[in-house]
């Protein structure tokens, strides 16, 4: 078993480093592939912080590819939770699922967003099939998907462009805050609107 993932991992190595020459479709094959239950080495997120500090000017085209591809790729577990139901969970732990579940159960399509925004070792994937295992409203699936990943890719290109070489080692050392804050004010946010809604006198 573990030779077999070795070579996967292993033609997953060499399958980014032949799309890197493709520049912006290269990211979005990529991105694709790693939501898609295929995780690259690096991901997608190494290519557009160095792609970007090569070549500013084209940032934001690298990180709508980056999106785009994410997005895309993401329909596949989402696909998988839609046919397979509770079913697809089993392989996780008790303790993932239960985080996955109460995150959407709680706050639905801002969950799914909370989850593209927060760092590894955040559970993502299991987060993907469990809105199909929820049958969450594909547009509002999409959308979530775009607001969290374009605010992941975005933070990433910006500080591959201010920061060159620098930018990884400062998101390694400070996105698990920039994450944790994002949430914080979202949840925040979720809260507050809530209150305000219970508040509100009700009309007859």
């Amino acid at each position: 078993m573990k030779s077999l993932l070795a070579k996967i991992s292993g033609v997953m190595i060499k399958l980014q480093a032949a799309l890197i020459s493709f520049g912006s479709l290269g990211i979005f094959f990529i991105a694709m592939l790693d939501a898609a239950l295929l995780p690259i080495p690096g991901g997608p997120d190494v290519l557009v912080m160095s792609l970007s500090h090569h070549t500013h000017a084209l940032m934001p085209l690298y990180v709508v590819a980056a999106v785009i591809g994410s997005t895309i790729g993401s329909l596949i577990p989402y696909w998988i939770g839609s046919v397979s139901g509770e079913a697809a969970l089993r392989k996780f732990s008790a303790e993932r699922r239960e985080q996955a579940l109460r995150l959407l159960n709680r706050y639905d399509m801002w969950g799914l967003i909370l989850g593209a925004v927060l760092p590894p070792p955040f559970p993502f994937k299991i987060v993907l099939i469990s809105a199909g295992v929820f049958r969450m409203q594909i547009w509002r699936f999409l959308l979530a998907l775009i607001i969290g990943r374009g605010f992941r890719f975005a933070l990433e290109g910006i500080a591959a462009v201010q920061y060159g070489d620098q930018a990884a080692q400062l998101l390694k050392q400070h996105y698990p805050k920039i994450g944790l804050g994002v949430a914080a004010a979202i949840i925040v946010f979720l809260v507050l609107n809530s209150l305000l809604k219970r508040r509100r006198p009700v009309t007859s």
